[in-house]
This record gives structure tokens, sequence and C-alpha cells, in this order.
């Protein structure tokens, strides 16, 4: 891989990816549709092309992608446009690859698996979406699998890491790092998985430059898993005693959704991810392909805190 197309480039995922491609002395070329935000993410690195643009048009994606030997997927839109434009955006995408010879990564989420029923989610798992979104989810991934595109599907759970400002712990570290209190979706005494985004995007790479990796799903753990508490007892080890976490329950989510708009609202049927343990096997991976990329959760809060510290929040 000489070069490669960064769909989203923007967010969490796709500012990572960017950085890992670039430390690997591989062309990028970032899309997304905020010109002056990708400018000031990239604008100083050399291998780093810019283009503005929207991904729901099909011609500046094929423009995009001109002698890009991959095409990686990592675009996030609210959750309240999913079901009007997800559908036509895979299809641009997959429209884009077959046009230039690109093959596809694509970073997704965890939600086509459905309820996990306390059982490790391997990629055998037998995906069965009880929501809206994880339907969607399934749809898009069964489009990128019937298409003639050479693809692979990678499942995160959660993120959170330097500029993955649309996640809820992001929410939850924005207000920590100026307020001593913060609020913490989901109980605190589940253990859940939050990803690093720069783990993640390592493996997204290394993914991306194996030839088996292409026509599967991977699944990708965080380093392991951590409950809201452990996770308070970095926070203060980091920023101090005086801070802590309250748990922001499925009831008070709802509440206030009434409040905050038709996203939040949205995501109020994805709250069964943070009131149960959704946990994701990496052994296919460790197998296949290789040790996965483990930052530990100290050092990855005290990377995302100093990030947000130096005013990129």
């Amino acid at each position: 891989m000489k070069k490669a197309l960064v769909i989203g480039a923007s967010g969490g995922m796709g500012y990572a990816i960017i950085k890992e491609l670039v430390s690997r002395g591989i062309e990028a070329v970032a899309f997304a549709r905020g010109g002056g935000k990708l400018g000031e993410l990239f604008g100083e690195e050399e291998l780093v092309t810019i283009q503005a643009g929207d991904a729901g048009n099909t011609q500046q994606l094929i423009e995009a992608a001109q002698g890009c030997d991959v095409i990686f997927h990592a675009l996030n839109i609210p959750y309240s446009q999913w079901k009007e434009k997800l559908p036509s955006i895979v299809k641009n995408i997959l429209k884009a690859a077959e046009l230039t010879g690109a093959k596809l990564a694509v970073v997704d989420n965890i939600y086509a698996y459905g309820k996990s029923n306390a059982k490790l989610l391997t990629e055998g798992t037998e995906k069965r979406p009880h929501t809206k979104k994880g339907k969607i989810r399934l749809e898009m991934e069964q489009l990128i699998f019937n298409s003639d595109v050479p693809a692979f599907i990678a499942h995160f759970p959660d993120f959170y890491g330097p500029n993955a400002t649309n996640t809820y712990m992001h929410y939850t570290l924005d207000q920590i790092v100026s307020k001593n209190k913060a609020g913490y979706v989901g109980p605190k005494t589940i253990a859940r998985e939050f990803l690093l985004t720069t783990d993640g995007a390592k493996a997204m790479v290394t993914l991306a430059l194996h030839p088996n990796a292409y026509g599967q799903n991977w699944n990708i753990p965080a380093n392991s898993t951590i409950t809201g508490n452990e996770l308070e007892l970095l926070i203060k080890n980091e920023l101090g005693e005086k801070k802590s976490l309250y748990s922001i329950s499925k009831p008070m989510f709802a509440f206030f959704s009434l409040f905050a708009g038709k996203d939040m609202r949205e995501g109020l049927e994805m709250q069964y991810i943070a009131n149960e343990e959704t946990i994701l096997s990496g052994s296919k991976y460790e197998n296949e392909i290789g040790p996965l990329p483990r930052t530990s959760y100290e050092d990855g809060l005290k990377e995302t805190i100093q990030y947000m510290k130096n005013g990129k929040r």
C-alpha cells in the first residue's frame, strides 16, 4: 500500500488512521466535509493531501480515490441520519472503489451483533441485531460483502482517544478535565471495553496490509475490560482526588434525551451496551495476524487528557 484514502478523516478513528499511515510512510488523502478542520489536523503533514468533500457525492469520492490502493471508511454520521443516508454512502464508497480498483477497509461498531447474553463475541457469533441501528449496520455489511470489492470489516467497541469527540468517553473526560464531577453513561460496576483509537488505527492499517484480511470480519477488542469505578480511580490518579464520576442510568439518559435533541433520543436504544458486558474476542486476529495493539488505560487516558488540555477538545 503506497497511498490510501481515509473517509471521515476529521473524526476520532479517521484522524488516528491518518496518523498511523503517515508513521509508516504511506501517503494519505484526508477526506471529510470540513476543509478547515482537516487543515487544522493535517496541514503540516507532508504525506497528507487534504480533500474536502461529501461522501454523499459519488464523483467527489471517485476523484479523491484516484491512485489509492485502499479506501478506509471511517465516516461517522449522526444517528438521526443513519436510515436515510448510510445505505447510499456505502454504495457511493463501493462505486468509488470499483472504478478506481481500490480495496476497502471498514471501521464498524458492535451493533450488528445484538445482545451478547454474557457471551464473548467472536467473528463466528451469529449476528442477531434487535435495534434499528444494529439492523442497519448488518444491512451495510451485507452490501459490502455482496459487492465485487475486496473488503474487510473491523468491529470495535466504544472509542476514546485524541480527537475522538463523538464518544461517551469524550463526554466524560471533557467534563472531568474542567470540573470535579462528570457523568459516566451506564452503571459503574459493569465491566466494559473502551478502545484507544491509536490502537484501533494500528490494527486497521495492519489488516489493510495483510492480503488474507479481505473478505472477512475482524473483532478488535480493547486492551482489557474496565468498570466505571476503576476508571474513576485512574482519573483520580491523573487529575486529583477531588475528581469523581456519577452514573447516568438508562432512565436518566432517557430524561436528558427529552431536552438534548433527536440524536440523543436515537441513542436510547443502544444503552443495552452500557448495561451489560459486551466483550469482543481478539483471538482470530492474534492467531492469524499477530499481537493486538494493547495500550493500558492508564497510558491511553494520559494521552487523551493531555490532548484535551492542549486545547484540542
